[in-house]
């Protein structure tokens, strides 16, 4: 018997070593030189480099030859890009991939943007971005009618279909959506500039440009049926640009004797990938780093284009190329500048850094070798801070990538609980948030007393969490985790409120609206409505409140509207988990960018509250969330960031936030099931 029972042991030690490895890493890589339906001004030079530079990297990565597919006119032995082609490609690639497997999705060539309004998501600006396989048609003059094209709706079917199966996804998208936000029919910017020996061409194309001849139907091979969505903790994608930018091929590296026509995100992802990134938010840093130069040349060359900034969303924290939706870290990490003996660093006090906090800065070299010193917090704003170059890293060479990353919370920011026993186990917060045992009873925010059978009472002391839920008793352990967790959450939305205070941020408005069926009843700015919410009236049956926003700025925002429910529970609005981002597009007077937003949590029983808060986005950094990443319910696949334009610079001050609280009906009993007392 016992013989039998170690050879089952065996069986499944045998079973599980064998799944874990037979986990395979497969790529599809496409790349569209070649319009071979459009004239061959619009034609492109580096995809067919691009696929091939990016499959060397994948083969030093581990991946094997027989499972990297390509797709690419003008390179030997690989099949041609058109949309049939790539879609049967795509079907292949989910049919083969199971459990547990990698799978990279590249695509490089031109990209457009068309009004699509069979989506069922529409974007803030109305408009839908489109791949141009090898074969699109075009109706001349219309800009929603094309063929041979690949839709972002048919992209995130096939995405969706992939996470059903429990396969990590990546995306690389190096091609570009601009140019037609000008919706006129008037001349295109032109495709290529420049000298021969130095040309840059632009990826992007209206869909003006775009010549008919016969329009063939939708391809045959169609993307999987929609289903409903699934969470997105196994995806990460990354793009060229905003979707209003284009983006560049260009000889790179720059002045290099090897030089040939890339397009510049592929090259900077394979140049990041030599360092040995082990995320893909190192991986994206890495990008972020190679890009300055390269932008300030074409800057220098073509002042009157929009150059881009690229775009990342999913879980960057994921380790790189593996299939697991648990980050790597829960620390943050912001990329820093080096000038002299000092640190520039791309996060501030709306990101959760303090004044002499203590931090960890490392410093990735050529090698992928990644050196660590600690360091203290010397200035601080609201979106950068300061400190000095420890003195034991001060002589690493300037191509050293340098981050930092916070030791451990603010002691500001973390929720101070008055109590005689320790904290309940099992809390789990974001950063900054934080929840900790109050030292000075005089200086607690909250007293927790364990009633026994009768549950816990929790009475809230400070001022910021209202007189509504200023004692109440839950009836168990977890109830009180929850109660504790949104306590701390609401204590850091009060902070970030507060160093916004006094800031403007031209263009931008946001709205309460009470709506009764599709007719707008009245509204209210957000801007006042910190004053007026508690006394808004109740709704009457068949009413609802929406928040409309809108942004007229000429630029992209960083924008997170999040809030807390009566019960306690953080409702994410923006970014949700439905495949939104929290980057809200550009949008200019003459053509805003707005969205409505349902809050039918907001005017339930008891108190609730709202934050909405902004920025513009800055150029070439990472995700700016304000300390909110929760605001997705722990979700973090859904927050994308996107360069944008550089604020203006009065820049510090340009900032929208505004948390405002709502007294619902009242009730006798809270959603954890305890009574007040």
């Amino acid at each position: 018997m016992r013989v039998l029972g170690l050879q089952v042991l065996w069986m499944l030690a045998l079973l599980v070593c064998t799944s874990t490895a037979f986990a395979a890493q497969r790529a599809l890589l496409v790349g569209v030189s070649e319009l071979v339906n459009q004239p061959q001004a619009l034609w492109l030079q580096a995809p067919r480099n691009d696929v091939m530079l990016m499959r060397d990297a994948l083969l030093k990565q581990g991946f094997t030859a027989p499972d990297i597919a390509v797709l690419a006119d003008g390179v030997p032995g690989a099949a041609l890009p058109e949309s049939q082609a790539i879609h049967e490609a795509l079907a292949r690639l989910l049919a083969q991939s199971a459990s547990g497997d990698f799978v990279l999705l590249y695509f490089s060539g031109h990209g457009t943007r068309l009004r699509d309004v069979a989506k069922r998501y529409q974007e803030p600006d109305g408009l839908s971005e489109n791949f141009l396989a090898r074969d699109v048609r075009g109706t001349l003059g219309a800009d929603a009618a094309l063929s041979g094209d690949l839709r972002d709706v048919d992209f995130d079917a096939w995405i969706q279909a992939f996470l059903a199966k429990n396969v990590f996804v990546a995306s690389v998208f190096d091609t570009c959506s601009a140019n037609s936000m000008t919706r006129g029919t008037g001349d295109a910017p032109a495709t290529a500039e420049g000298p021969a020996d130095d040309e840059v061409r632009w990826r992007g194309l209206r869909t003006t440009q775009l010549t008919g001849g016969g329009s063939p139907a939708r391809s045959l091979a169609a993307p999987p049926a929609a289903t409903d969505a699934v969470p997105r903790a196994r995806y990460v994608a990354l793009f060229a640009s905003e979707s209003h930018q284009i983006t560049p091929e260009l000889r790179l590296p720059r002045k290099a004797r090897s030089a040939r026509p890339q397009g510049l995100l592929t090259w900077a992802v394979v140049e990041s990938l030599a360092r040995k990134p082990a995320t893909w938010r190192d991986l994206f840093d890495g990008v972020l780093a190679l890009y300055p130069p390269v932008i300030d040349e074409l800057a220098q060359r073509f002042p009157t284009r929009e150059l881009p900034s690229p775009v990342a969303e999913g879980n960057l924290d994921a380790p790189l190329f593996a299939n697991s939706g648990a980050p790597a870290s829960t620390r943050p990490v912001w990329s820093a500048q080096r000038s002299g003996d000092s640190l520039a660093v791309k996060a501030g006090l709306l990101d959760g850094l303090a004044a002499q906090q203590a931090v960890r800065v490392l410093a990735t070299l050529d090698d992928g070798t990644v050196r660590r010193a600690p360091a203290a917090i010397a200035q601080i704003k609201l979106g950068g801070a300061w400190l000095a170059v420890p003195a034991a890293l001060k002589e690493l060479p300037g191509s050293a990538f340098w981050s930092v990353t916070p030791v451990t919370e603010p002691a500001a920011t973390a929720l101070r609980v008055r109590a005689d026993k320790p904290l309940p186990v099992g809390l789990s917060l974001d950063y900054p948030a934080a929840i900790r045992l109050a030292d000075d009873p005089a200086s607690a925010d909250v007293r927790w007393t364990d009633l026994g059978p009768a549950g816990h009472r929790l009475e809230a002391l400070a001022p910021v969490f209202g007189t509504a839920a200023s004692a109440v008793v839950v009836p168990d352990v977890a109830a009180l985790r929850r109660r504790l967790q949104a306590l701390a959450q609401l204590k850091w939305l009060a902070q970030l409120q507060a160093h916004a205070k006094g800031g403007q941020l031209g263009g931008f408005d946001a709205a309460l609206e009470v709506w009764s069926a599709d007719r707008l009843l009245r509204s209210v700015p957000v801007a006042e409505a910190a004053s007026v919410l508690p006394a808004l009236p109740e709704l009457r049956t068949g009413e609802r409140v929406r928040l409309n926003v809108r942004n007229t700025s000429g630029r992209s925002l960083d924008l997170v509207i999040t809030g807390i429910d009566a019960r306690g529970a953080l409702q994410a609005v923006y970014p949700d988990g439905a495949g939104e981002t929290n980057r809200f597009k550009r949008g200019t007077p003459e053509q805003p960018a707005v969205k409505r937003f349902d809050l039918p949590w907001l005017d339930t029983a008891g108190e609730a509250r709202l934050l909405v808060m902004a920025v513009p986005a800055a150029p070439h950094s990472a995700p700016r969330l304000f300390g909110l990443a929760t605001a997705a319910q722990a979700d973090v696949s859904e927050v994308r960031v996107r360069g944008g334009q550089p604020p203006a610079a009065s820049g510090e001050r340009q900032v929208f936030a505004a948390l405002l609280r709502r007294s619902g009906s009242s009730s006798a009993s809270t959603a954890d099931g305890g009574a007040r007392p």
